[in-house]
């Protein structure tokens, strides 16, 4: 007998071997269950998840002779089921709707429906990739699928339903069938490999299950291609090599690198990498993954398995970086693969994806790659997230301006002498104020509002004092005892808390988020104009910058 693949042996025959796909399943067996049947059914999902064996699963429930009426359990065994299980059945038509787009292959489709069953209990019409079909052909169809004939059902399959007719969506039952999770096809791999009797190890299966992308077709394919590459047994290390998978677990040190902030090293684990031949697009794509764990450690730690590889160091890294790195890091990589194929090579991709997660870390840079001074007097500001203000602005990350030259108005500021009053005010706030500003942003609602209204001007252990403009006296009444209760509970009934209204105040927490906000707008704008790709769109395109401003994560 000649090799049946895989995909073909082991696709399902009935509603109980369809994995992944309950909610159409119950849906259908209790419709027929109820004989509530309806005259066109829409499939819609991603390539290989069973939009076809479905339908054809479907048509066995419909024709089945072991019961006198259609079933959710089709016998398998029957003239109808064996069949359409060889794709003999004569009233189980199929139309590939890629190859037969045209009005007239509908019209003898409308024509040929107008006939009672041959053989079977309906003629059943599957026409898969139906958004293929043109205009005309949709139209030609309209008038059966709206008062079909009772003996015919239609089982339309598609990928891309936003392509098909609202007109024909509207007469359809729609079904959207979910892409598997890599858990649900590695137990099913084992559950086929164990039934081939073939030797596997289960590392081997997950990384297969995760290069199907959601498909149990492609699953299948690909384990029967891991099969003829290790000889008969599917063992993960030939079955990585086979996939130029990348072992997450060699990504943990490019973390740990960009943790640290260390630029030697971390070029030095892109070269390791290089060196290994690993696929720099699966290399990005699980440091995206690596950074989606780190990120649930971070927010939702229950989430993270208890058996996911590496889980220590998965924690310690969500400790060493902060939250907004994290995102940012995530950003990038996976812009940053996206724009693979437009770099020089492959390697020169992936490591200037890795500069730009090390350019573009939160906080101060280090001192290696300090900008250099405007002048002997001051420093221009570093820019803070010029690669999170690009990103906002809908360019993508690879054609950021890597070293935005600071805004004039930053330069000039930063060698501007403050004035009398500036000065006396930021020598009498600065001792007091470096530690108010986490304070007020600790504080709920209405209550942190006032709070960060509020400059702190004096603190110690028994007492704090606030000045607040009198432009917000109407919050101070209205929340104002609040406050004082929210900031005794935090710091000691035994403080008093003071409020003083003045007539200005410039050093409050709003006013210095304000400040930050302007400078990161500037920079935004600055890393957007100064772009190559940019001005190239603007010059060659007449394209206009509009809207550009820096993502901003509000406290609290």
């Amino acid at each position: 007998m000649s090799h049946q693949v895989l995909a073909r042996k082991w696709r399902p025959r009935n509603f109980s071997q369809l994995v992944g796909q309950e909610h159409v399943v119950r849906a259908l067996s209790n419709a027929l269950a109820q004989g509530r049947l309806h005259h066109a059914y829409l499939f819609t999902g991603t390539r290989g998840v069973g939009k076809t064996t479905l339908a054809r699963i479907l048509a066995k429930c419909l024709n089945c002779t072991h019961d006198d009426h259609p079933t959710a359990e089709p016998c398998g065994v029957c003239p109808a089921c064996s069949e359409i299980d060889g794709g003999r059945f004569i009233d189980l038509i199929e139309i590939d709707a890629a190859s037969n787009t045209g009005i007239d292959n509908m019209r003898d489709v409308i024509e040929n429906a107008q006939y009672a069953p041959t053989a079977g209990r309906y003629k059943v019409y599957i026409i898969d990739e139906v958004h293929m079909l043109s205009k005309n052909a949709f139209n030609a169809m309209l008038k059966t699928l709206e008062e079909p004939p009772s003996h015919v059902i239609f089982i339309l399959a598609t990928t891309d339903p936003q392509k098909v007719p609202v007109t024909v969506l509207s007469r359809c039952l729609q079904f959207n069938l979910k892409q598997m999770p890599p858990g649900h096809i590695a137990g099913h791999l084992k559950n086929v490999l164990e039934a081939e009797n073939v030797a596997f190890e289960s590392g081997a299966l997950s990384l297969l299950a995760r290069a199907a992308a959601g498909s149990m077709r492609d699953a299948l394919s690909l384990t029967d291609q891991a099969i003829a590459y290790c000889s008969g047994a599917v063992k993960e290390d030939e079955t990585r090599a086979m996939l130029g998978v990348i072992d997450q677990a060699y990504l943990l040190p490019v973390l740990e690198a960009l943790a640290a902030q260390d630029g030697p090293r971390l070029m030095a684990e892109a070269a390791e990498l290089a060196a290994r031949g690993f696929s720099f697009d699966a290399a990005l794509q699980d440091l995206a993954g690596l950074l989606h764990q780190i990120a649930l450690a971070q927010s939702v730690p229950e989430a993270v398995a208890e058996d996911a590889p590496e889980r220590d160091r998965l924690f310690e890294l969500a400790r060493s970086l902060d939250p907004e790195s994290v995102q940012l890091h995530y950003q990038i990589a996976t812009l940053g693969r996206r724009d693979l194929e437009w770099a020089p090579d492959e390697y020169a991709g992936f490591s200037m994806t890795l500069l730009r997660m090390l350019a573009f870390a939160p906080g101060d840079a280090p001192a290696a790659r300090a900008p250099a001074p405007i002048s002997t007097a001051a420093k221009a500001p570093a820019p803070t997230r010029p690669a999170a203000a690009a990103l906002s602005a809908g360019v993508s990350s690879a054609s950021t301006a890597m070293t935005p030259r600071a805004p004039a108005s930053l330069a000039a500021a930063a060698n501007e002498p403050l004035a009398p009053a500036q000065a006396e005010q930021a020598t009498r706030a600065e001792p007091a104020g470096n530690d108010w500003r986490p304070l007020a942003e600790s504080l709920p609602g209405l209550v942190r509002q006032l709070a960060m209204q509020c400059e702190q001007s004096e603190r110690s252990d028994t007492v704090l004092r606030l000045r607040l403009p009198e432009s917000q006296k109407a919050l101070l009444a209205s929340v104002g005892d609040k406050m004082r209760a929210a900031l005794a509970e935090k710091l000691g009934s035994a403080i008093k808390v003071e409020i003083d209204l003045v007539t200005d105040t410039g050093l409050s927490p709003a006013a210095e988020r304000a400040r930050e906000q302007a400078v990161r707008r500037t920079e935004a704008e600055l890393a957007i104009h100064n772009d190559p790709f940019v001005q190239t769109l603007v010059r060659e395109c007449d394209a206009t910058l509009t809207n550009i401003r820096p993502r901003i994560v509000a406290a609290g």
